[in-house]
């Protein structure tokens, strides 16, 4: 039996460890997440600065959330110095800057910073933790192994967090129990919090590599790297590591410099292993994340019979590669969460691999990460038969430097642009919106890009 499925460790008294404590909660936002555990620290007691460069104006629903909680003090439209020092500890959140000067401030007063996640794991040793990276495919991995763990565990609970839509996940302490199954998405972000305390997944899986996010980490691709490596660097004897092939040599390059007794038991997921499964997602790459959930649901022992069943009844991910509608003859895809070129082109290959027939009518375009796009363009032009761009500074980098040889257009709002795609499409065509670029700009996230682009399509007869 491996480790970790041997827990001993009690789970810490989370009420008593956050009672009085000084903390600056950096980065409240709008996307529930800080919501959910600035909450929640309130709730414990705890002695709250809550700090954001948004103005209140911008965090309007967040602050109508917390108006009952009188044991917080708000610093909003600017960061100070000052609430970095004489605290117990800073609770950043994802996408606070590398070189930010207040997490430094912080570290040469020796106050620890701590994440969501990783938070959570040091408070909860007793629950086994499987946590999903990969610059690509993490979120449809995560969504299929908490789909098959779910529906298959019996007398323990499993629980979905990480990067997911408006959940955070220190709130779970109230609820987890040891011997319990935390399944998380974990984007390079939240890794740093890993990476600072040390700590990695029971189990973990790393789906793909490739540039992304060049704008935060500055175009050094290592310090991407290094950021993911933190999902595997700390295992244990007994822990696993399953990767998709690709990454394979990467990482066995990566785990071979790590100390003894610092390394899972690397596991290598290949499609062949479940060539007939009925899976509703297309795409060979998707398979490959399918490959993966299967990998860790076997971890758990649980019958092939169930898992299949689980996976046949998978109903996919709203914004990856997912069939949305048909009108007048044309299929309507929503991939909003490509937002890397790579992740676009994916989408693409997996319609005319599904596909024959018919032509693909892209909607793309949005804000710089400072990605190469000379291969994104190869595999548009070849074969798509329009595009109509959302603006950005991505879309204006990528029409200022490189020639899009298949008719195109920017729109004024998306409203716009989806109107303008449909004089591209005909019965029989495929519009597929896979914007291969940063939402920022139009919109105020990903989330919000989706949201619109549904709400569009719904209203469209």
């Amino acid at each position: 039996m491996t480790t970790w499925k041997n827990l001993k460790k009690r789970m810490i008294d989370y009420q008593k460890y956050f009672k009085d404590k000084k903390i600056t909660v950096m980065g409240l936002g709008i996307l529930g997440r800080g919501l959910g555990y600035t909450k929640f620290l309130a709730e414990c007691g705890a002695n709250l600065i809550v700090t954001d460069l948004k103005p209140a104006t911008a965090l309007r629903s967040s602050l109508k959330e917390l108006r009952k909680h009188k044991n917080i003090k708000y610093i909003l439209g600017k960061h100070r110095l000052e609430d970095f020092r004489n605290r117990d500890m800073i609770i950043k959140s994802a996408g606070v800057p590398i070189d930010s000067i207040y997490i430094k401030e912080a570290g040469r007063h020796k106050i620890p910073t701590e994440m969501d996640v990783s938070l959570f794991v040091k408070l909860a040793p007793g629950v086994v933790l499987v946590g999903v990276t990969g610059t690509r495919g993490k979120s449809m991995t995560t969504a299929l192994i908490y789909e098959i763990l779910s529906k298959n565990l019996k007398n323990k609970k499993v629980y979905l967090g990480g990067n997911v839509r408006g959940v955070a996940t220190l709130p779970f302490l109230k609820k987890a129990r040891k011997g319990d199954v935390l399944v998380c998405e974990l984007d390079s972000w939240q890794l740093q919090g890993f990476g600072d305390a040390k700590i990695s997944p029971h189990i973990s899986v790393f789906t793909s590599f490739m540039p992304d996010h060049m704008n935060y980490y500055k175009n050094d691709l290592k310090k991407y790297f290094n950021d993911k490596a933190n999902i595997f660097k700390y295992q244990k004897r007994g822990d696993i590591l399953i990767v998709r092939p690709h990454v394979e040599k990467i990482i066995q390059n990566s785990i071979k410099n790590l100390p003894a007794g610092r390394q899972g038991k690397l596991i290598v997921a290949d499609v062949k292993n479940i060539a007939d499964y009925k899976f509703v997602v297309p795409g060979e790459h998707q398979r490959e994340n399918l490959a993966c959930a299967v990998a860790v649901a076997r971890q758990f022992k649980i019958p092939e019979t169930r898992i299949r069943r689980a996976v046949k009844n998978f109903k996919g991910l709203e914004g990856r590669l997912q069939f949305v509608k048909t009108i007048k003859g044309v299929k309507i895809y929503n991939d909003n969460n490509a937002t890397t070129p790579e992740a676009t082109m994916a989408g693409i290959r997996a319609l005319v691999e599904e596909k024959k027939d018919g032509k693909i009518v892209l909607i793309g375009g949005g804000a710089d990460k400072n990605l190469d796009l000379k291969l994104y363009v190869d595999v548009v032009n070849t074969f798509c038969k329009a595009v109509v761009f959302i603006p950005g500074t991505g879309t204006t980098k990528l029409l200022k430097n490189y020639k899009i040889k298949i008719p195109n257009e920017t729109g004024k709002n998306l409203k716009d642009i989806v109107q303008k795609a449909f004089k591209y499409a005909q019965n029989g065509d495929i519009l597929l919106f896979s914007p291969a670029f940063a939402s920022f700009g139009m919109f105020n996230n990903e989330y919000e890009r989706n949201d619109l682009f549904m709400k569009i399509i719904k209203k469209l007869t």
